[in-house]
């Protein structure tokens, strides 16, 4: 699959490189505040410009900024994502002029041998002279005049960003299975997927709260596409100070809602915790196919029942995500993790599975005939024509006499029935209700 051009933005702290991607993208995507450091991982997003589709990735700053032991980890996501892209953007701060972590940034991109456009951004009055000329001593030819904030001449940019794009076929889009990667702080939901990828995709670190922003990861496996959403742990909210912790918790629930898996990554030392249902009921409640990954697994002493004994734990207080498969993995060792794409293109395709009409009026027709429903206050449910209204998650609409008449664990054996036949493992099944006019009660 010919993959699209990427555009990396780069630059030190604090010159506006999120603001201006989240001015491409027209959403607030990444996560934006005044002080230094708040970016960490490559965050990449689509973007299209005249028709012309491409990726654009924002990295965090090179040089000072933030907390010291992330200074490194930080700085070498930039330079990989450099080292990936089609083009490189060079943010500086117009209005700050040049500082010696331009120089150092503008040293590394010269090696990099790579089309380059140095944008001058904070440049909000484009009437008199422009703060431009200082910024040539860097050696990267003509300086490029932006407000991001504002949106002065950033389309006059990207002209000029998809005039560097490789000649060739213009690439397809190809739809992907787009997964979350859900979890409490620390368990390792990073480290997972850099496992999977088989590179440093994301910043690893024992902090809690490294990731900020909801970090898309795209890749290939065989014919199939994914796209792996790494977000930020989502603490109970009365332990939620910062408002940049804030944002990432709202992207994260933002990234499950776009996503078709749920990965909810668990700590196999901890066990279930009550905000583990909570994040689980999250992903029940958003309709998304799930996958239990107990993480951190070669730190637990086992035995021979060691498994089923996790297992029936799990069950037990995960109860309402019972269709859920458990994969027991660790990121340190790379236990089992190929197995998780395994697993993920299995419940895939029962989250998107169609019953044809016959069939499924077949099955509710014999399950009500072999268990009728009970009667309330005399009357008894009806139950006359069954379809599928979509898929992504199955979804039923039962015509009925009364829905009122419908139990919930009426509804619930239904269910039961379909899995019985359907399977539809991984993901929740759904039944709506509407009265069949013109019919008798």
């Amino acid at each position: 699959m010919a993959r699209l051009p990427l555009v990396a933005i780069v630059g030190r702290p604090n010159v506006g490189k999120s603001t201006f991607f989240n001015r491409i993208l027209g959403s607030r995507t990444a996560v934006v505040e005044p002080q230094a450091g708040v970016t960490r991982d490559r965050l990449y997003r689509e973007a299209d410009w005249s028709g012309i589709p491409f990726t654009i990735i924002d990295t965090g700053g090179i040089g000072t900024g933030g907390p010291e032991n992330m200074v490194q980890p930080v700085a070498n996501q930039a330079r990989k994502a450099m080292e990936e892209a089609d083009v490189i953007l060079f943010i500086v701060d117009g209005k700050a002029g040049i500082v010696p972590e331009d120089e150092e940034v503008a040293s590394l991109i010269r090696r990099m041998e790579k089309p380059v456009i140095l944008v001058v951004n904070k440049v909000d009055n484009f009437e008199g002279p422009l703060p431009t000329s200082d910024f040539y001593a860097l050696g990267l030819g003509e300086p490029f005049p932006i407000s991001a904030s504002l949106g002065l001449n950033v389309g006059d940019l990207l002209d000029l960003v998809i005039s560097h794009f490789p000649s060739g076929e213009k690439p397809e889009l190809k739809p992907s299975i787009k997964m979350a990667l859900i979890g409490r702080p620390n368990v390792g939901k990073s480290s997972l997927v850099n496992a999977i990828c088989g590179e440093e995709r994301v910043i690893v670190s024992d902090m809690p709260g490294t990731t900020r922003d909801a970090i898309d990861t795209v890749f290939t496996r065989g014919d199939t596409e994914y796209t792996l959403v790494d977000t930020a742990g989502m603490r109970r909210r009365v332990k939620v100070y910062e408002p940049i912790e804030h944002y990432s918790v709202v992207r994260a629930k933002q990234a499950l809602k776009r996503a078709d898996v749920a990965l909810l990554v668990v700590d196999a030392t901890e066990g279930i915790t009550t905000q583990d249902q909570r994040i689980a009921g999250l992903a029940e409640e958003a309709g998304k196919a799930t996958i239990i990954l107990v993480n951190k697994w070669d730190l637990v002493d086992k035995n021979s029942t060691t498994v089923n004994e996790y297992t029936k734990d799990i069950r037990d207080e995960l109860s309402f995500i019972g269709y859920a498969p458990i994969v027991f993995v660790s990121a340190l060792t790379g236990q089992r993790v190929t197995r998780i794409l395994d697993e993920v293109d299995k419940v895939y395709l029962e989250y998107t599975k169609e019953i044809p009409t016959a069939q499924l009026n077949k099955i509710i027709h014999e399950s009500v005939m072999l268990t009728p429903p009970p009667t309330v206050k005399g009357r008894r449910l009806k139950v006359f024509y069954t379809t599928q209204v979509i898929a992504g998650p199955p979804t039923f609409l039962l015509f009925v006499n009364d829905p009122g008449l419908v139990a919930d664990n009426y509804r619930r054996y239904l269910v039961n029935q379909l899995r019985r036949y359907y399977g539809f493992t991984g993901t929740p099944v759904r039944f709506a209700v509407r009265r069949r006019e013109g019919r008798s009660s």
